[in-house]
């Protein structure tokens, strides 16, 4: 009896030692489904350090949110947009996207209201972010998506090569336009005619001083920044445009644009030297050309600005994170938003790589950094996508005083009169796919100035017109007038 019994009681601790054992995978079960993993989908490649980064930043993130964890979905470049769109159109379940065509996306509703979240979980992100970002986001009278705070203004500039510049011993002092560089462009050209003088492709845009494209510079919808004139035009029929684009035409006839710019898709790789002169837009983050130079292993260039510093809603929507409205982690997604602009840490490990092995500190006090030989492509993602650009740490190179002179052009850069006005096309999304469909056969003959633009233009305008350009125009222009009148 006493044998069966000490039998039963061994069988009973085994069942109940089963039992706790049990209990217990099944409490860390509990706690692993506990967390919430945040995805977000970016276009890039993913990082050959991937694994340590996410580590890292969860590691870090951890600290304030123990139960959230990030994780990072990458989509090539060349692949983003068709495969974003898929991704918005099919309510695919995801948290966090890189955006693309914000404020149409915004406006039919394929992200989440995050109006209210940003002032609950990101409010310290939120204060610190450039008014005028917000301006720029806001799509009838809500915010859709978290604005990276970097070059809240950006001018066009031409950056010259400075091999070239000083083995030829060209002036460009005195270049402030495309009319005013081709002294240098001729003088270039008759030295080296065998490299691009300016080298521009597919894809290029000419760019007037001081005009907004409220459906982008695809569509020929332009505003005066300044104001002075207060009229939805055709950029392409204004004096300006039209003098930018008979310069470009004479230097396509004189040989400085490669004679194949409008279909060719050649790249003009910043760090060789192919190329005599390039377009390069650049705000006060990229700190002169230090980014420029930074990008292309040292080699010197120096750029020469040809369009005036406003801040507009197409610089406030450069990059902006969008929670969908399918995310079943909104509040999550926002607390991550909140973190990458607010924890110097979290950011300053994915934008420059991993400390200790991309960069090392100079003077942790003051941020000051200096990167290592392991800095190169592959091994970090992007500041100008990732977060609040004001928290990043600083190359030794980069000194007081340009940080100085950055936050004081930040200051005194005025906002475009169209600083925040997202028209609404649902009414006209027919016409604006018809005159996409006439402005696709026109911009890269007329922009890289392979066109005679006088014949050219008149020819577009005629198909503009019966593309339902009027239309679209009137519809724009009593938009804007209702936005001006509320200003």
């Amino acid at each position: 009896m006493k044998k069966w019994i000490k039998n039963l009681t061994v069988a009973g601790v085994a069942t109940m030692s089963l039992l706790a054992l049990s209990a217990c995978g099944n409490s860390k079960k509990a706690e692993s489904s506990s967390k919430t993993t945040v995805s977000m989908y970016m276009p890039g490649d993913k990082p050959k350090n991937y694994t340590a980064m996410i580590n890292k930043a969860n590691k870090e993130i951890h600290k304030t949110y123990k139960d959230i964890d990030l994780k990072m979905n990458f989509i090539g470049w060349g692949d983003y947009q068709q495969k974003y769109n898929v991704m918005v159109t099919s309510g695919d379940d995801y948290d966090l996207a890189f955006a693309q065509n914000y404020p149409a996306n915004a406006a039919k509703g394929a992200y989440a209201d995050i109006t209210k979240l940003l002032q609950k979980d990101a409010k310290k992100a939120y204060d610190a972010v450039d008014p005028a970002y917000w301006k720029g986001v806001t799509v009838n009278d809500k915010i859709y998506g978290f604005p990276i705070n970097a070059n809240v203004y950006a001018q066009n500039a031409l950056t010259f090569n400075q091999d070239f510049l000083d083995k030829y011993k060209i002036d460009i002092n005195n270049v402030n336009s495309y009319k005013s560089m081709e002294p240098a462009l001729a003088k270039f050209h008759k030295e080296n005619p065998g490299v691009a003088a300016f080298a521009i492709g597919q894809g290029f845009k000419a760019s007037p001083k001081s005009m907004d494209f409220p459906l982008g510079n695809g569509l020929p919808f332009a505003i005066d920044s300044s104001g002075k004139s207060k009229k939805i035009m055709n950029a392409y029929d204004t004096p300006e445009m039209q003098d930018i684009l008979k310069t470009l035409h004479g230097f396509y006839q004189k040989g400085y644009i490669p004679q194949d710019a409008a279909t060719a898709t050649t790249q003009y790789n910043l760090q060789d030297n192919t190329w005599f002169v390039r377009q390069e837009t650049q705000g006060p983050y990229d700190y002169g050309d230090t980014t420029l130079i930074n990008n292309a292993g040292g080699k010197k260039m120096i750029s020469k600005p040809i369009t005036d510093p406003y801040k507009s809603s197409a610089q406030a929507q450069v990059a902006v994170w969008a929670v969908s409205k399918t995310s079943k982690h909104k509040e999550a997604a926002v607390k991550v938003l909140n973190l990458l602009n607010t924890d110097k840490t979290l950011l300053n490990n994915i934008t420059w790589g991993l400390e200790g092995q991309q960069w090392n500190f100079t003077d942790k006090a003051k941020g000051k950094i200096k990167i290592t030989d392991k800095y190169k492509p592959n091994y970090f993602i992007g500041a100008w996508m990732m977060g609040n650009n004001n928290i990043l740490y600083t190359q030794d190179s980069v000194t007081n005083e340009m940080i100085d002179k950055r936050d004081q052009s930040i200051k005194d850069a005025k906002e475009s009169v169209a600083l925040g006005f997202n028209p609404d096309t649902s009414k006209v999304k027919t016409e604006v796919t018809n005159l996409s469909n006439v402005m696709s056969k026109y911009l890269d003959i007329l922009n890289t100035g392979t066109a005679d633009p006088v014949s050219t233009i008149k020819k577009m305008d005629k198909e503009l017109k019966a593309a339902g350009y009027d239309k679209v125009q009137a519809t724009l222009q009593k938009q804007y007038n209702d936005f001006l009148a509320k200003k």
